[in-house]
C-alpha cells in the first residue's frame, strides 16, 4: 500500500467544518486480553473510547489511525486485533483509513503488545459543546456504563487476581471474570446525536480515568461545581465486587472508576425533561446538578 491513507474533505453539509482530534489507548485492560487469549474487543474498545472523548465536543468521527506494537507479530492475533477496529467503526459509522503495525523485539515480553489509535471528527463551528454555556442549575443526565470501559485496570487487577482466577465464574457477575473485564467500551455517538441536533446539551463529559468528579469538572466554567447524589442509581456489582475484595473506601472508588456511568450530558432544567423522555430506552439517570461555588 501507500505510505498515507487518504480522505475526501468535501463536507457539503457544513457552513464552516471544524475538525476534531483526539488520541488515545485502552490501558492495561490489554493484560486481560493476554491473559484471556480474547483480543477481538480491544480494537472496538479503543474506537468507541476515542468517538467518545470528539463527541464531548458535539463532533461525529469521519476516520481512525490504529498503531499495534508488538515484539513479535502473530498473524492470528493481529487479525482479532484489527477485526475489533473494523467493527468499531463500522459501528461508529467510521473509515479506518491507516495505521502503523511495529515489530520490537527488544521491547516487548513474547505475547505481548501496546495499541493504540487517533480518531478524526468533524463539528459545525457554530455547534461546537464547550460548555461556556453551563451555569447554575443545569442538571446533570448520566447514562449507564458497560463495566470499566478503559479505565482503573490497574487497581482491579491487583485487587481481583489476589482473590480470583480471570476464568472463575462469578455468580454476581453471571460470567466469568474474564467476560466481564474484557466488555466493550459502550460508545454514545448514536444516542447523543438526536439530543445534538436539538441543540439541548450545554456539556458531555465522558467518565473515563479521575472518575465523575475528574472528569466532569473539567467542562464546569469557574463559579460553579458539580453537586452529584451518589446515591440515585445503582452500582454495577462490579464495582461492589472491587470495593469489597479490596477493601477500598468510596473516595477512591469515586476517583478511579465510573461506578457504572459512562458519560454526562449537562442540560438546563427547562430541557431535562425533554431530554429523559428522548433517552428513555437508555436507563438515563439525573445524578446531580450544577450550583454556584
Amino acid at each position: 500500500g501507500l505510505f498515507a491513507g487518504f480522505y475526501d474533505a468535501t463536507f457539503p453539509v457544513f457552513q464552516h467544518p471544524v475538525l476534531v482530534a483526539s488520541t488515545d489507548g485502552v490501558g492495561t485492560k490489554l493484560k486481560i486480553a493476554f491473559q484471556t487469549g480474547v483480543h477481538n474487543t480491544i480494537g472496538h474498545c479503543l474506537v468507541n473510547h476515542c468517538t467518545n472523548d470528539i463527541l464531548t465536543t458535539g463532533a461525529k468521527p469521519i476516520f481512525f489511525l490504529d498503531y499495534l506494537g508488538t515484539g513479535e507479530l502473530e498473524v492470528n492475533v493481529a487479525e482479532q486485533i484489527i477485526s475489533g477496529f473494523v467493527d468499531g467503526c463500522l459501528e461508529n459509522d467510521c473509515a479506518l483509513i491507516g495505521g502503523e503495525t511495529a515489530e520490537m523485539p527488544s521491547l516487548y515480553q513474547k505475547g505481548e503488545y501496546d495499541v493504540s489509535g487517533t480518531i478524526i471528527g468533524i463539528v459545525e463551528k457554530d455547534k461546537i459543546i464547550t460548555g461556556a454555556n453551563i451555569q447554575a442549575g443545569d442538571i446533570l443526565i448520566g447514562l449507564p456504563s458497560n463495566g470499566l470501559h478503559t479505565n482503573g485496570y490497574s487497581l482491579a487487577r491487583k485487587v481481583l487476581f489476589s482473590k480470583y482466577a480471570v476464568d472463575n465464574y462469578i455468580p454476581e457477575l453471571e460470567c466469568t471474570l474474564g467476560e466481564e473485564l474484557l466488555k466493550i467500551h459502550k460508545s454514545y455517538l448514536k444516542i447523543i446525536t438526536p439530543l445534538l441536533e436539538a441543540n439541548l446539551i450545554s456539556g458531555i463529559s465522558h467518565i473515563t480515568g479521575g472518575g465523575i468528579i475528574g472528569n466532569t469538572n473539567r467542562i464546569i466554567p469557574k463559579g460553579n461545581r458539580i453537586k452529584i447524589d451518589w446515591e440515585s442509581w445503582q452500582i454495577p456489582p462490579i464495582f461492589k465486587l472491587i470495593q469489597s475484595t479490596g477493601k477500598i473506601d468510596d473516595n477512591e472508588m469515586r476517583e478511579v472508576f465510573n461506578l457504572g456511568i459512562g458519560i454526562i450530558m449537562v442540560v438546563s432544567k427547562n430541557n431535562s425533561t425533554t431530554v429523559l423522555e428522548m433517552l428513555k430506552n437508555e436507563y438515563p439517570v439525573i445524578i446531580g446538578e450544577i450550583v454556584k461555588e
